[in-house]
């Protein structure tokens, strides 16, 4: 299995804060033990592009649960979790992310999740699926769809859209009410700071 973290040493850290978040997100919870006899995603593979949070790895873990065929990179260097991302390779998930990584080991990590071929994606801004439009092209015949959780994502999005341009069906999950209501008034203290810092990536 193909990865890039920072220290597998920070693995049983990770985990413990991982369980941790757990008890805090009994939804997922419950989502996770349904998913577990359903397996709605058998034989589906998604690429995730997104802040590596305990959080984060609770949805992994859900997805995992449910048949997908997972990997992930860090859609923000400064809110990725080295403890939870070294945790989530030792659970068998490929990860690409390190806190604090350069403009260039960031789109090495993206161009290393979606070699993985992915069925849909689950981005934080974007990037995915603009590097899918912009250099990874021929992966357009496998995608079948995606979500999109930010403001700056959607509206990338909704351009591409307009023009014509996007060339598979995505999720606007930022505009959902239940977003508003619980995820940006109470889950993103310190993701807007990141969202803006983002910037920096992007041409």
């Amino acid at each position: 299995m193909n990865y890039d973290v920072k220290d597998m040493k920070l693995a049983h850290e990770g985990k413990l804060r991982i369980e941790w978040a757990s008890q805090q997100m009994p939804v997922l919870k419950l989502i996770q033990t349904r998913f577990a006899v359903d397996k709605p995603f058998k034989g589906v593979c998604i690429s995730g592009c997104l802040h590596i949070t305990t959080e984060t790895a609770n949805l992994a873990m859900a997805l995992q649960a449910g048949g997908a065929d997972l990997v992930l990179c860090a859609s923000n260097p400064l809110s990725t979790q080295d403890d939870v991302a070294a945790s989530l390779v030792k659970s068998g998930f490929p990860m690409f992310c390190i806190k604090g990584e350069d403009n260039k080991t960031y789109y090495k990590h993206i161009l290393a999740a979606l070699e993985h071929k992915p069925h849909l994606t689950i981005d934080d801004g974007a990037d995915l699926v603009s590097t899918i439009h912009k250099e990874k092209t021929a992966l357009l015949k496998n995608v079948i769809g995606g979500t999109e959780e930010t403001t700056t994502g959607v509206i990338r999005l909704k351009n591409r859209a307009k023009a014509k341009k996007l060339k598979y069906p995505l999720i606007a999950v930022n505009d959902a009410k239940t977003k508003h209501y619980f995820d940006n008034r109470y889950g993103t203290g310190f993701t807007g700071y990141c969202n803006r810092s983002r910037s920096y990536f992007r041409s």
